[in-house]
């Protein structure tokens, strides 16, 4: 038996939450187009009769600038202490950047295999994917170099194959059928915030916690939306409550899976001005652990 740790790292929206969930075969990182959508390490534990590979999605690396921010490259970058593996994601569609060689020069002080996994590989011809491979060989000596694509599903047989040669001899961390660690609180609030992501715009959806889950009994779950600004909360609510409702519907259906049943979804909207420069309120509203 093969087991071991592997963080997936990389700019945000590079697909590192769609590859997680498309490796444990189920929606435990959420995911939109918006940049910085995943704020927390969230653990997702793949387990065939070989190997248990465990997966940390974490926030995309950029520039920080908020305390929201700043945590969530630190939390990031913690995620490459005491793993097995690291897998570098790039978007294979476009130039490498400044800020990834950066990454890149990071990664080079760590001993741990590092892959390089360009995702994205539908949208280039097959000439700009060599031009590509030969780009990014310059960058350092990766153990692997894998391209994928995550919505097609393309080489995501070949990336376990090789995450199982480089993983050493293990025990089973966790129960066969367990997919992640996570609370199913946290995985409600996120549910919740993803549909803000969705249905919001410009500042919108950065400033948007959801805290305060709470199990009124077996079919009603409550949980509150914060926010920075009055403005903001209007905007979540809607006229005549029009978007809390979409929200809140959008989000119910995907609870229903998770929990395998129909519930009551009730949501408030909350004010509390510039939470994401609070540390306090980082700490609270980030659902962060020291």
């Amino acid at each position: 038996m093969k087991s071991g740790f592997i963080t997936l790292i990389g700019k945000p929206n590079v697909g590192k939450s769609s590859l997680l969930n498309n490796i444990i075969g189920e929606k435990i990182a959420i995911m939109s187009p918006k940049p910085q959508t995943t704020r927390n390490n969230i653990l997702g534990i793949y387990t065939n009769d070989d190997m248990q590979a465990i997966f940390i999605d974490t926030p995309g690396l950029h520039n920080a600038k908020s305390e929201l921010n700043k945590k969530m490259v630190d939390e990031s970058l913690k995620s490459l202490k005491g793993v097995d593996i690291c897998i570098l994601m790039m978007d294979a569609s476009l130039k490498v950047t400044d800020y990834e060689k950066k990454i890149v020069d990071k990664i080079k002080n760590y001993t741990i295999p590092v892959f390089l996994v360009l995702n994205k590989i539908d949208l280039l011809p097959k000439l700009e994917m060599i031009k590509k491979l030969e780009e990014v060989n310059q960058l350092m000596s990766f153990k692997e170099i894998i391209p994928i694509s995550v919505k097609n599903s393309d080489n995501i047989d070949m990336l376990l194959k090789k995450v199982y040669e480089y993983l050493p001899d293990g025990p089973m961390y966790y129960p066969s059928d367990q997919i992640t660690d996570v609370p199913e609180r946290f995985v409600v609030s996120e549910l919740i915030r993803e549909k803000v992501l969705l249905l919001t715009n410009e500042e919108v959806p950065h400033s948007v916690a959801v805290t305060d889950v709470l199990y009124k009994d077996n079919n009603t779950i409550f949980a509150t939306i914060i926010v920075e600004r009055e403005s903001q909360k209007k905007i979540i609510i809607g006229h005549n409550g029009d978007m809390i409702k979409k929200i809140g519907h959008l989000a119910r259906l995907d609870i229903n899976k998770l929990l395998n049943k129909k519930i009551n979804l009730e949501l408030w909207v909350k004010v509390k001005e510039n939470w994401r420069n609070k540390l306090v309120d980082v700490k609270s509203y980030g659902n962060y652990n020291d």
